[in-house]
């Protein structure tokens, strides 16, 4: 069990500078995660043939977005001992740097290849930035004080989906579809500066030494897993046997990773942490929740831009209740799990979460805009009351000193989720799209019919260079689309109230601690 650090152990300098120092970390924090959320607004825009964007095929779009996940969660293991080894401010400023050269590199990339090479590089400075911010607020927060810097740090995630969408959409509304990565480096300059300037230097006094097997085996493990799956969504055939072999080998590997891992004396990963139902319950409702949300995230776009004909920057503007609720509801979840405690708090915050997805299922062409709103905003506010908590829990499971590996497992189960949420339900939206609107392409040549079923931009830009005969396809394909946004919402409802019975099972009810809180608050408030 974690106990209380005294108050000597921070230096009274770094004390009274500790929340400049917050708002350094959710900087560069806004930098890895307005990443993400910018290219989400892009995703229709690369997809578009060149000279407007790249003609980047569906799964070669879930690709770039995996790529940065799955070698950011590979790494972050690793990235987590070396912050703990060398120092977490040299580590920020390295990875920040190596973040800001791999932006400039994708914003002129030349093709789909490229950008997927170059998003990987971005991804390896990301995995050094991620893990130390939230072990610099551990080490310059007392324990206290905590809940409260953490639920602030988790609003700034809220900040930069809320900024992600609109920067983007107003930049493609202006610029070419490579300034959504450009935009990194004036901002990664900024963050260099500040950090050279305020953040202390921390490290842990015995770090674990580093554990490259294990290294090579997660992200192996992980990436012919992440490859069969969407695959096996490009063939609209999950048996076929390249895929299923595809799939085992990922498996098999990640077994050997685990088995691995609880032999080794120096683990990337100590499995034994996972002994604790509650630390393995958080970890799994992270995981889960953005499983759901980042395969919702990735239909969504097309929902808007493609069949509803909402410009980029409409489109980011449409997520902003999204952002909003976060921003509004993160800081101050705290003091919900203090009345309600972690459990109901979670459990609560994941069946909204599921409610919002099985919402999408019932959306059609002709939706009233304002309930795509409202069901944007009660997605956010599910979520700010299922990361904030969470949080607190895997963090607080660990000493101190232990914040980096902490950090980067709790980003590393995250990461995992997104990446397995683009890849399943983007493979379950490319199966059932394919299956609905397979029918429908007999009207083309043979050579473009298997082209025109990966996805619903690929079929509206062959319709659009066939003239009146393409205009056939629009509608069938809106309709294809639709059907396969329902089934893949259903999915992600499915995988979110999955979390909730397990949140439900094994995350603490409200402790006597959470009473003797809300007694001296309502003790205060009496005699103000």
């Amino acid at each position: 069990m974690t106990t209380s650090v005294p108050a000597s152990r921070i230096p009274e300098a770094v004390h009274r500078r500790r929340w400049a120092i917050l708002g350094v970390l959710m900087l560069s924090l806004l930098i890895v995660v307005l990443d993400n959320s910018i290219l989400n607004v892009a995703i229709k825009t690369i997809s578009t043939p060149a000279p407007v964007g790249l003609g980047a095929t569906q799964s070669q779009i879930e690709w770039a977005i995996n790529a940065y996940t799955l070698v950011f969660a590979g790494l972050l293991f690793t990235s987590g001992l070396i912050g703990d080894r060398l120092g977490r401010k040299k580590v920020l400023l390295g990875g920040i740097a190596v973040f800001g050269i791999g932006s400039a590199l994708a914003a002129e990339s030349g093709s789909p290849g490229q950008l997927i090479a170059y998003r990987a590089l971005m991804a390896l400075g990301a995995a050094f930035v991620m893990p130390a911010t939230l072990a610099v607020l551990m080490n310059v927060f007392e324990r206290e004080e905590q809940p409260k810097a953490i639920g602030i740090w988790a609003g700034g995630v809220g900040l930069a989906i809320a900024i992600g969408p609109i920067t983007g959409g107003a930049l493609l509304d202006h610029f070419w579809w490579g300034s959504v990565f450009f935009i990194n480096v004036p901002i990664v300059i900024i963050a260099l500066v500040l950090m050279v300037w305020l953040v202390p230097d921390s490290r842990d006094p015995r770090p674990g030494r580093l554990d490259p097997i294990g290294v090579v085996l997660s992200v192996v493990g992980l990436v012919l897993l992440v490859y069969g799956i969407i695959k096996g969504g490009q063939l609209a055939d999950f048996t076929d046997p390249t895929v299923l072999a595809t799939i085992g080998a990922g498996v098999v590997v990640l077994a050997a990773f685990v088995v691995f891992e609880m032999r080794s004396d120096h683990p990337s990963l100590d499995v034994s942490y996972f002994k604790n139902k509650v630390f393995s319950s958080a970890m799994a409702a992270i995981a889960l929740v953005f499983f759901a949300l980042m395969g919702v995230t990735f239909f969504s776009v097309f929902y808007t831009q493609s069949v509803r004909g909402y410009s980029p920057l409409q489109s980011g503007l449409l997520m902003l209740p999204l952002a909003a609720a976060q921003m509004i509801f993160a800081p101050r979840a705290r003091l919900v799990v203090q009345r309600f405690g972690n459990k109901a708090t979670t459990t609560a915050g994941l069946v909204v979460i599921a409610g919002t997805l099985a919402a999408f299922a019932t959306f059609d062409a002709d939706t009233p805009i304002w309930l795509l709103e409202v069901i944007f905003f009660l997605m956010g506010t599910g979520m700010a009351h299922i990361m904030t908590p969470t949080s607190v829990v895997i963090m607080q499971a660990l000493p101190r000193e232990k914040a980096g590996s902490a950090s980067a497992l709790s980003n590393t189960f995250r990461q995992v989720g997104g990446a397995l949420g683009i890849a399943v339900l983007g493979s379950v939206l490319a199966t059932a799209y394919r299956n609905g609107i397979e029918d429908k392409l007999a009207v083309l040549p043979a050579g473009l019919r298997d082209k025109a079923g990966d996805s619903i931009e690929a079929t509206l830009g062959i319709a659009q260079k066939l003239g009146p005969q393409g205009k056939l396809l629009v509608g069938p394909a809106d309709d294809a689309f639709l059907h396969a946004m329902h089934v893949t919402a259903f999915w992600g409802a499915g995988v979110a109230l999955i979390g909730a019975v397990i949140t439900a099972l094994y995350l603490p009810g409200r402790t006597r601690a959470n009473e003797q809180e809300n007694e001296e608050e309502e003790l205060v408030a009496a005699l103000d």
